[in-house]
């Protein structure tokens, strides 16, 4: 290993700090709770402890690039503040990037976790043969990034590919970011529970309220596993949320075109339970995809991947991200490596 950089991850509930060499070889990983509950200190502190310690490790043998953090929210990239974060309550107009560089005495590159993910799957994952791609990232909330030519597309303010609030329910449930009917509230993993808990108070002898009963980390996983066993209740929930998926995803093959959409983030997990409904949504509603789908309505369970021609010798592909919940560390640790190139 002759050149390294660290990625961070900051979600809402998981914290994860890794080495990664420039090859994309993930040299070491710590995963740590988000403890959001303690303050935005007590998570940066746990943080740049992490990093110094992963640095000071490697750096003796390797030279450090940089480091490079994916944040959840509105980011202001000149400044380097967290605007707002729904999932980081108390972060709002923090100064993130100033305060991490103070602690660490380095320069960090900051950036949207979800942009960052998408740059990771562009790098190493189900993108990587394309220069264009929208990815949607499925863990406690729901973001959205956009790489175009290679490079993350910001928009005009930082704000490009806010997917996950997108409105999918006009007059539905009320999201975190003051909008009502967001796709984040019907396609994360609290959502997911959320959804749950409002079935079995329609149906409290269901299996879903024994599951609810019985497991005091009550979750997206659990419920998961009843889809898959067969329960009708979790099916549904999972159904739904693949409605909702394939209404964004098929607004966004109608407004971009673009040859490839990733869905990634934990929840991704259950792509065989949510999956089916998706492209049942495209059929229904992309232009592009109603037009060339195969017919077939089991074709979207044949692998990770469907994809249809949208023209001579172009596809429009709809699949699973390859790095998994990985995805935002590889592409946090590569943005030292694209700044470095571009010197």
């Amino acid at each position: 290993m002759n050149k390294f950089s660290i990625g961070v991850d900051l979600g809402g509930t998981n914290l994860r700090i890794a080495a990664v060499d420039d090859k994309g070889a993930l040299v070491e990983k710590v995963t740590l709770g988000t403890k959001v509950s303690l303050g935005r200190d007590h998570v940066i502190d746990e943080m740049c402890t992490a990093i110094q310690h992963l640095s000071d490790k490697y750096k003796r043998s390797a030279s450090l690039l940089g480091i490079g953090i994916g944040v959840p929210g509105i980011i202001d990239m000149q400044t380097g503040l967290l605007r707002e974060s729904p999932n980081l309550p108390g972060w709002a107009e923090y100064p993130v990037r100033a305060e991490i560089e103070r602690r660490l005495n380095t320069i960090v590159i900051l950036e949207n976790d979800a942009n960052v993910a998408a740059l990771g799957e562009k790098w190493l994952g189900a993108a990587k043969d394309y220069s264009d791609v929208a990815m949607l990232t499925l863990g406690t909330g729901v973001g959205g990034g956009l790489v175009m030519n290679g490079v993350i597309w910001r928009g005009a303010n930082g704000m490009a590919g806010e997917f996950g609030h997108t409105t999918v329910e006009p007059d539905g449930h009320p999201c975190g970011c003051g909008n009502i009917g967001c796709l984040e509230q019907y396609a994360s993993a609290t959502a997911v529970v959320r959804l749950a808990r409002e079935a079995i108070e329609k149906n409290p002898a269901s299996a879903l309220a024994s599951a609810s009963s019985a497991d005091p980390e009550f979750s997206a996983k659990t419920i998961y596993n009843l889809a898959i066993q067969g329960d009708e209740d979790a099916r549904r929930i999972f159904n739904y949320v693949g409605r909702c998926l394939g209404i964004v995803l098929s607004n966004l093959v109608n407004s971009l075109n673009l040859p490839i959409y990733v869905i990634g983030g934990g929840v991704s997990s259950a792509w065989e339970a949510f999956s089916p409904a998706i492209f049942q949504e495209l059929r229904r509603r992309a232009l592009v995809y109603a037009a060339t789908a195969p017919p077939d309505p089991n074709a979207s369970k044949e692998g990770a991947s469907a994809h249809v021609q949208s023209g001579p010798g172009h596809k429009t592909i709809i699949t699973r991200a390859l790095l998994g919940s990985d995805a935002g560390l590889y592409g946090a640790a590569r943005l030292p490596m694209v700044t470095e190139t571009q010197r």
